[in-house]
């Protein structure tokens, strides 16, 4: 028996990143989300997707994203070191400063829920810059006042990268293997499908609580297997 809920429209910044892409992906064929794709480039658009991609430079993300109209940011924006040629100012611009600036965006357009991707073992206090950055970014963004923030912090993603380097194609081929041997405390460590990851985000979407939910491992697969409730519903515009 189908439930009736508002569709949501979703702006979504970071959609040609592998999450981001992911999320267009699994939107194809469900009532209950509209995608609105905001990147300074264009993102391909998967075959049936119903959604729109506004192109833009990011100084001009705040009315952009206001013209959206959406109720849910997610925001999926990264970079590596190795893109940014180990500048650590480089990649403070994106993975910290352009993600705040989308998160102030979103309540100067009265969006009052964010989902935004970082990284499990993410901390102010971690010895790793790119961890440290990333637990940066999340303690900023609880400070906005959101109504609901949504952290999903996933370890390796499994999926299709145009730019994956060897290193990783080789991390993603045994991470089958070692997530066998991750257990207890490091389950969340686990490698986890971009595809997961995006259905855990769009569930999340139509999540009404308020407050900061951080979702690891586990708690991303658990989302993940409800986003099949929502996507065969009926929705109302």
């Amino acid at each position: 028996m189908s439930r009736k809920i508002s569709r949501k429209r979703v702006c979504l910044t970071g959609a040609t990143g592998l999450v981001g892409e992911a999320v267009m992906q699994c939107a194809v064929g469900r009532g209950d989300v509209r995608i609105v794709g905001v990147g300074r480039r264009e993102a391909p658009i998967p075959p049936g997707a119903k959604m729109e991609m506004i192109v833009a430079e990011p100084r001009r993300w705040n009315d952009v994203i206001a013209a959206t109209n959406a109720s849910v940011l997610v925001c999926a924006l990264g970079t590596t070191m190795h893109k940014v040629g180990k500048d650590k100012s480089a990649f403070r611009a994106v993975d910290r400063e352009l993600v705040l600036a989308c998160g102030r965006a979103a309540i100067d357009a009265g969006i009052d829920h964010v989902i935004v991707v970082s990284s499990v073992g993410a901390a102010i206090s971690s010895s790793s810059f790119y961890l440290q950055t990333k637990g940066e970014m999340e303690t900023q963004l609880r400070k906005l006042g959101l109504r609901r923030l949504d952290v999903v912090r996933p370890s390796l993603l499994i999926g299709s990268r145009r730019d994956r380097r060897m290193g990783e194609r080789l991390a993603m081929s045994l991470a089958p293997v070692f997530n066998l041997f991750l257990h207890g405390r490091h389950r969340k460590y686990r490698a986890i499908r971009a595809a997961d990851v995006a259905r855990a985000i769009l569930a999340l979407v139509h999540q009404r609580p308020g407050g900061c939910f951080v979702h690891e491992f586990d708690a991303m697969q658990r989302v993940a297997e409800r986003a099949g409730d929502y996507s065969a519903i009926d929705a109302s515009a």
